[in-house]
């Protein structure tokens, strides 16, 4: 498997996943702003969205979309564990947890790395936001992970997305449930792996 990735991006998500799952893959940097694979290849010719994720597979398709990704990849190692089984109920609260990441904190929190965003868009993204968190806060009290003592591909996505909020200019520290949330799966052996290869750490 390849792995397209941007450091530090939302493709930090799969790129943990594929390391807690023990699949060989090799990682394939993307400059986003010239849309070139580090090879020099267009990277439209991979993922025509122009954006990471994308996984190309030994198969010869290519998957893109990290929630779908990350699922692809548990479920080709089920004995991790990262992902419960399909059709079951389980499942279907990871993938409840997989669309939440992505439309209530992936969105507001990599709106922020816009440009464009006024004074104004900004408070009102950190107020709807802060809501969100709110009632993550709460999921969290008392679970080690999002879906209880396990880590699953859900944590491995909001780690990510949480990492941003440093560079963003949102403070977490309103919320001491999720700063230590993000401390527990940051210092995850595998997740450190794949920090240091992005060169995110040292």
């Amino acid at each position: 498997m390849k792995l397209y990735y941007s450091p530090g991006a939302c493709s930090l998500s799969p790129h943990i996943v594929l390391r807690e799952a023990g699949i060989p893959f090799t990682l394939h940097k993307v400059d986003l702003k010239a849309k070139k694979v580090e090879s020099g290849e267009d990277y439209h010719g991979v993922n025509g969205k122009g954006y990471v994720p994308a996984l190309h597979l030994d198969n010869g398709q290519t998957l893109t979309e990290g929630p779908a990704i990350v699922q692809y990849i548990a479920d080709q190692k089920p004995a991790s564990g990262l992902a419960p089984e399909a059709g079951t109920m389980d499942r279907y609260k990871l993938q409840e947890w997989l669309n939440f990441i992505t439309s209530e904190v992936h969105k507001s929190m990599g709106s922020f790395f816009n440009p464009a965003q006024t004074p104004e868009w900004k408070e009102a993204v950190k107020v709807t936001l802060s809501k969100r968190l709110d009632w993550l806060s709460q999921q969290l009290q008392g679970k080690q992970y999002l879906m209880g003592d396990k880590f699953s591909v859900a944590d491995a996505y909001l780690f990510t997305v949480l990492g941003w909020a440093n560079h963003a200019g949102f403070d977490l520290s309103k919320w001491p449930v999720i700063t230590q949330y993000v401390a527990r799966v940051g210092a995850r052996p595998k997740v450190v792996e794949a920090m240091k290869a992005e060169g995110l750490v040292k």
